[in-house]
């Protein structure tokens, strides 16, 4: 269960196609902002080589078990847990599931009977139990990762697992920016580690860290797609106990809602000016002629802001897909609103 912001889930279909009118059936695709990667592993379902990186940690290992595995590991330097001799990765997730509660930085930062260290008021992101057993969980993978008897990618399958499990039942509206007042009923169920289900296809496939930025010069593809922010709100602050579960630490939980400092994933989309920027960077500094590219009509730059951008390197088509609206019930924004694919074919 993904809970965040700007899933492309439904886009999906259109950019497969244009990409196939781009590149054809075959060839090297880049998702640099790739977040769940939805788009990924539709690209990888449909027969392409992806590339796949994005800023955030807990981005990070979603990629690498959505796109580098075709089953699941099969966890063969454990030495200080008995698995069944086939179906380890779910034996592992039994055994998870089966630790003791501990009342660690979770119990104590998220939950209701917690005491956060900087004297706020106790949180409500998870219920006591279920902190509890989040504690154990992290505190059995770091043990696991430190004393190498899991490999990295056997590291990214148990956190991509754990933070699955965990978004089921967190207590919040949509990010986690902050928590409810009042616990939901999904929230009042005990966390359970389930088996995610591993694709057929490609594990030739890349996945890297960094901002997009950055990373972009160090890639070479047919066809890159860029899915920036569209707006002021960082999704490093919105998914900061994801991160902090990605990560494995116990950073300082600052303010009411305990977000973990952050500014080291600040993307510079989240800014008019900035942003224009590191477009330019993108596009000029990656070895690749094609550029599909997501954009709102909410965004913080207008549609012909971007495709005069864009018409500095290249010819530009935009198409606009109608679809409704997210609105809370005392929303006054029109029900429909715009997401743009904008085309870029960039000029020698």
């Amino acid at each position: 269960m993904f809970r965040y912001i700007g899933n492309k889930t439904r886009l999906l279909p259109f950019i497969i196609e244009k990409t196939k009118e781009i590149i054809g059936p075959t060839g090297i695709v880049a998702d640099i902002m790739a977040g769940t990667g939805s788009v990924s592993l539709g690209y990888r379902k449909n027969g392409y080589k992806v590339i796949a990186s994005d800023v955030m940690t807990y981005s990070y290992h979603h990629l690498v078990s959505q796109l580098q595995l075709d089953a699941a590991p099969e966890f063969e330097l454990l030495y200080e847990i008995e698995l069944q001799k086939h179906r380890r990765y779910e034996s592992l997730l039994s055994y998870l599931n089966d630790l003791s509660p501990e009342e660690g930085y979770f119990f104590n930062e998220f939950s209701p009977e917690g005491t956060p260290a900087n004297g706020s008021d106790p949180r409500k992101y998870f219920t006591s139990s279920n902190a509890k057993k989040i504690d154990s969980v992290r505190k059995t993978i770091n043990y696991l990762k430190f004393s190498n008897q899991i490999t990295s990618v056997e590291e990214s399958v148990l956190k991509h697992t754990l933070i699955m499990a965990v978004n089921r039942v967190a207590n919040i509206s949509g990010t986690y920016g902050h928590y409810l007042s009042d616990f939901t009923t999904s929230s009042l169920k005990p966390i359970q580690l389930t088996s995610f289900i591993f694709e057929r296809g490609r594990t030739d496939n890349v996945v890297l860290q960094g901002f997009a930025e950055e990373v972009s010069s160090d890639i070479s593809a047919d066809l890159c797609y860029i899915d920036p922010p569209y707006m002021k709100r960082q999704y490093a602050a919105n998914y900061h106990i994801l991160e902090t579960i990605a990560r494995g630490d116990c950073p300082e939980a600052i303010g009411q809602s305990g977000l973990r400092n952050w500014w080291d994933q600040h993307s510079k989309f989240c800014t008019k000016t900035r942003s224009e920027d590191s477009f330019k960077k993108i596009i000029t500094s990656m070895d690749c002629d094609n550029f599909l590219i997501s954009y709102s009509e909410d965004g913080l730059l207008s549609i012909d802001k971007l495709q005069d951008l864009f018409s500095k390197h290249g010819d530009v088509r935009a198409t606009a897909i109608p679809h409704s609206r997210y609105r809370s019930n005392k929303s006054k924004l029109p029900p429909k609103i715009n997401e743009y694919i904008l085309e870029l074919h960039r000029a020698r």
